[in-house]
């Protein structure tokens, strides 16, 4: 019995020895890759959603019109977009400046979906630049769909920052969440002067956590020595394969409630109505006890803020995209496969969260 067992802790072993090589192999390949084409920038895409939800309305509105119905109105439509085309010529022909009641408000609309790096921190940064460059304060503001779980500290500490940055050049910021803003995501969501959740929305996990097995002992049974040698006290403080010492773990753990500590501070700071100590205990809530926890301001999706805004505001989505080569969108792939490879097996090895 002693002898299958140790046939399979030997091969469990193997098993995650061979998961590393092939994923430092994976990783070897992806920066070689991106080092291939320093070079490569990406492009703001921008939709005018005005447009895509009028001309959708108008295809369900066309459908239930007769044929000779439909040639009528679609014969209106057209000489409706010449006359404006006409009076818009007219205006620029004469010089003369577009009416300041004229002048529609813009709701600037972003997407971010966020996995555990904040990977879409980069195409925000971009984003977040443009908008900053042509919004005005007075009149324009950002929507900001988000869905996130959270993810590492530094990730979204930058993503937080990014949104930050909007704020301080005087732009009302909302956050909708329709499905999950926790942790990572929570931070980024309550930069925001408001924010709106969907009725089942996960909303909250304000905490920090960190999670490092330990094959040490396992290893010393057959007289394995693995050495990690350090300058610095605390340059390593707890390790998959070295001894972890009561210390170590002391230390480690003091590192996390500091940086709950911050975290605590970042949220109280942006939403100093809550009471931090009751919400900041790492669980998560969903809309409507969010709302009476006053972690979100309304509940609502964020379709019913867009609609909401048509009807007198013109509605943007901006959108940065970097345009990725076969061999690159195969490397994504397995990158995040082999990333939620490690993560079932090995918990992240070190690696702080929110």
């Amino acid at each position: 019995m002693w002898s299958d067992l140790a046939i399979g802790y030997a091969l469990f072993i193997l098993e995650i020895l061979t998961i590393l090589l092939v994923i430092g192999a994976i990783i070897a390949v992806i920066i070689f890759l991106k080092q291939k084409k320093p070079g490569q920038h990406g492009e703001l895409l921008v939709t005018d959603l005005n447009k895509t939800y009028q001309e959708n309305q108008q295809k369900l509105r066309d459908f239930h019109m007769s044929e000779e119905a439909l040639k009528a109105a679609e014969k209106e439509r057209k000489k409706t977009e010449k006359d404006k085309a006409k009076a818009e010529k007219e205006r620029l022909k004469n010089g003369k400046e577009l009416p300041q009641e004229e002048i529609k408000p813009c709701v600037y609309v972003l997407n971010f979906k966020g996995d555990i790096h904040a990977s879409e921190t980069q195409a925000l940064r971009e984003e977040v630049s443009a908008i900053i460059a042509v919004a005005k304060p007075e009149r324009d503001e950002v929507l900001l769909r988000l869905e996130s779980p959270g993810g590492v500290v530094h990730g979204y500490g930058l993503a937080a920052s990014q949104l930050t940055r909007l704020k301080q050049h005087g732009l009302k910021l909302t956050v909708a969440v329709d499905k999950v803003a926790a942790s990572g995501g929570y931070m980024m969501a309550c930069v925001a002067d408001k924010i709106v959740a969907a009725p089942f929305a996960i909303i909250g996990s304000v905490g920090v956590v960190a999670q490092v097995p330990n094959v040490h002992r396992l290893l010393k049974n057959y007289d394995i020595d693995v050495d990690v040698m350090t300058a610095g006290e605390y340059k390593r403080t707890v390790t998959i394969f070295g001894e972890n010492t009561e210390k170590g773990k002391r230390k480690f753990q003091q590192e996390l409630e500091e940086t709950h500590e911050l975290f605590k501070q970042f949220v109280a700071e942006n939403r100093p109505h809550l009471a931090i100590d009751e919400i900041a205990t790492g669980e998560h809530w969903f809309g409507q006890q969010a709302l009476a926890l006053r972690l979100v301001d309304d509940i609502a999706t964020s379709d019913d803020l867009i609609l909401n805004a048509i009807k007198d505001k013109n509605v943007i989505e901006v959108k940065y995209a970097t345009k990725k080569s076969l061999i690159q969108k195969l490397g994504k792939q397995a990158e995040e496969s082999s990333d939620n490879i490690l993560n079932k097996l090995l918990h992240r090895h070190n690696k702080t969260f929110y």
